[in-house]
């Protein structure tokens, strides 16, 4: 008789309650039953049941009367174990240790150390200090390329240190309105690819050309190496007024002109930049073509050799400097580009 009347008691509480909490309720219920059909001799509560107890009681007011086949005290265990797992996968790194090296600083280790084969790893360190990024020895050393035996510089910058030492000499022919023929003698210093000196004359000679040499080089600026082909004009004349400045000649096979690149190539421009498209007079008209040339070949032609700088090296005109003006060159040949404030 208890029993019907605590029936009849929830019945009539029910019957009064809203529409929510009845839902809630019926909700509770059939997950519970939805367990115990899955095991009915003991329940076993999955991830997803779990979760849906942590959230039902947030949603519902009376879900510790609503849950039947567990404690209240299990359900606020798992939130707590949920909140510690949560936070244990926040704040645990990818990988055990010290974070890992970006790609593009190790490469950059990497490229410092084959392109400077004489810097050990504190001069790498420091090298990135100014660069603003912080390295520990042990990280460079796993990084750098090692080597065996004594540091060798590259080719390319033993051969670029060894330029300063170098210059060499080339005559070429220019025909004139009247069919005469004129010499022109170019020295070339293969540093900076610069044309130090050049002449032109209609009848050379052995004491002619050692002249130029002497112009070319005054007081102690001779290089330590001339090249040179072997044409008869480099006489004994010559060679004696090169011994005398200290100057070694290196002589080029017979028919090798490959040997005398650079001399080679800067005739090849003249040529192809300039001659090939005037009409030469007399030896002043040439002259005067050469000079305005070799101006505009120092100071404005770009070189893909020299990093696509100028012989003398050309400053970057930045964008806020101006509108882009046109210089004209070698009689309108070339043109010379820079900015202009408006």
């Amino acid at each position: 008789m208890g029993k019907w009347v605590k029936l009849m008691a929830k019945f009539a509480v029910c019957w009064f309650r809203g529409r929510r909490d009845l839902a809630l309720e019926n909700l509770g219920l059939r997950q519970q039953l939805m367990v115990l059909q899955r095991n009915s001799k003991r329940p076993q509560f999955k991830d997803s049941d779990r979760l849906f107890w942590v959230l039902y009681s947030r949603a519902a007011d009376r879900w510790q009367k609503v849950l039947l086949i567990a404690r209240p005290r299990t359900i606020l265990d798992w939130q707590k174990n949920r909140f510690k797992k949560y936070w244990a996968r926040k704040s645990r790194r990818k990988s055990p240790g010290r974070p890992r090296i970006d790609r593009e600083v190790r490469e950059l280790i990497r490229t410092m150390s084959r392109a400077n084969p004489t810097w050990g790893t504190p001069r790498i360190i420091g090298e990135f200090a100014k660069l603003g990024i912080s390295l520990c020895k042990s990280t460079v050393d796993q990084y750098r390329t090692r080597r065996s035996g004594t540091p060798s510089p590259t080719w390319k910058s033993f051969l670029a240190n060894e330029a300063s030492a170098l210059a060499s000499i080339d005559f070429f022919t220019v025909p004139t309105a009247t069919f005469r023929v004129l010499y022109v003698f170019v020295v070339l210093i293969h540093e900076r690819r610069r044309v130090v000196h050049f002449n032109v004359t209609e009848n050379p000679t052995a004491r002619w050309t050692a002249q130029q040499i002497v112009e070319a080089f005054p007081w102690d600026s001779a290089p330590k190496h001339l090249i040179r082909d072997n044409d008869t004009i480099f006489g004994s004349e010559f060679s004696a007024r090169v011994k005398g400045m200290n100057i070694k000649e290196c002589k080029t096979a017979y028919r090798s002109p490959w040997q005398n690149p650079y001399c080679e190539r800067v005739i090849g421009s003249i040529r192809r930049d300039c001659l090939d498209h005037v009409i030469i007079f007399n030896e002043a008209h040439l002259r005067r073509i050469l000079e305005s040339y070799f101006e505009y070949y120092h100071q404005c032609r770009t070189h893909l050799s020299l990093a696509k700088d100028c012989p003398e090296p050309r400053a970057t005109v930045p964008p806020e400097q101006g509108r882009v003006v046109a210089f004209s060159k070698v009689g309108g040949l070339h043109h010379f580009y820079t900015r202009e404030a408006a």
